[in-house]
């Protein structure tokens, strides 16, 4: 299945951020949707500014346009700033992109571990994630970070406990 882009990424002034704020607060809306969206139908989780900027999610080339870095940055501070994006150094040249947010995630989680009465048995973290049990799940091939970020949500819920195993870490569900 490809991707489907919105109707704004056909128009060119959609890559130059503009003045009027009122404008620009919807520009930034969906520039933020389409970067999500984009992120999500290619399970990126790990995103690289410079990379970005020649990737076709800021790059279309059928229209010779592009975001520019500055932009793309203040977009990446609008996904921050609604817990979407975490930076993953000081300079800003890498972020980690939350398509579906750690809660979101644990519940996907708990709702396959429920539905296949599963509570109350322990997972290692590759089981749950790669596992063939798992392989038509949303969460499957789920990054580790994630992961364990969502694992960490249902145990603030009692819902699960991350636990240390001999091979790495593990989980238990109640």
């Amino acid at each position: 299945m490809s991707f489907e882009w919105p109707w704004q990424y056909s128009f060119p002034p959609f890559f130059t951020l503009q003045p009027n704020v009122e404008t620009r607060q919807k520009q930034l809306a969906a520039w933020c949707s389409l970067t999500l969206s984009y992120c999500r139908h290619h399970k990126l989780y790990t995103v690289d500014v410079m990379e970005a900027q020649e990737s076709p999610m800021f790059n279309n080339k059928s229209i010779d346009r592009k975001l520019s870095t500055d932009a793309i940055l203040i977009v990446f501070e609008e996904l921050r700033k609604k817990g979407n994006l975490e930076w993953l150094d000081k300079n800003k040249t890498r972020c980690l992109v939350m398509w579906r947010r750690p809660e979101e995630w644990g519940k996907l989680i708990y709702q396959w571990v429920s539905k296949n009465g599963m509570v109350n048995t322990v997972f290692t973290l590759y089981e749950l994630a790669n596992g063939d049990d798992t392989e038509n799940e949303k969460f499957h091939g789920l990054e580790e970070w994630m992961l364990i970020r969502s694992l960490q949500a249902l145990q603030a819920d009692g819902k699960a406990e991350i636990i240390t195993m001999d091979d790495g870490k593990g989980v238990k569900f109640f």
